[in-house]
């Protein structure tokens, strides 16, 4: 007897913002900090800045104000300007769990002259195992990437 295959859980959300593809994944990803909630710091003093190192294999991660460093995972796909995929390796705890990754999945796709629509989806929450119907709730609400983008938008312009 085979188990049954687990559904992929997802959150996927989207925005339009009056930039080129070209500047908005710049904003997105060499630029986090501007957009990032301040409040959704997992490090142990205020986040100072969000980095996504621009390759493959890339950390990401915050830097809190007192310079300590805290990963939240890594660049699993990086192809300029159209699509970043950053592999989500933060736990249900809040806390960086090297063993778990979850795709965080954005594109980048020009409309018209100067207007990007901007997509992401967050993947595999299915991998939260007992706690993916949470973790999922908390992705999903207001304060998680619908706010997140609604401040990208924001700082877009």
């Amino acid at each position: 007897m085979t188990a049954e295959p687990t559904a992929e859980i997802q959150v996927h959300r989207s925005v339009r913002v009056p930039l080129p593809p070209e500047r908005a994944f710049e904003l997105f990803t060499a630029r986090m900090g501007e957009f990032w909630p301040r409040e959704h710091s997992i490090g142990s003093s205020a986040i100072a800045e969000v980095i996504v190192e621009p390759w493959p294999g890339g950390r990401w991660y915050e830097r809190g104000v007192d310079g300590t460093e805290c990963d939240w995972g890594r660049v699993g796909e990086w192809q300029p300007p159209d699509t970043v995929v950053l592999l989500w390796q933060i736990g249900a705890n809040w806390r960086f769990d090297p063993d778990l990754e979850t795709e965080v999945e954005v594109t980048f796709t020009e409309e018209s002259a100067g207007r990007t629509l901007v997509e992401l989806r967050h993947r595999h929450l299915e991998r939260y195992d007992g706690q993916a119907d949470v973790m999922y709730a908390v992705f999903d609400s207001p304060g998680g990437w619908t706010g997140t983008l609604d401040r990208f938008a924001e700082a877009a312009g």
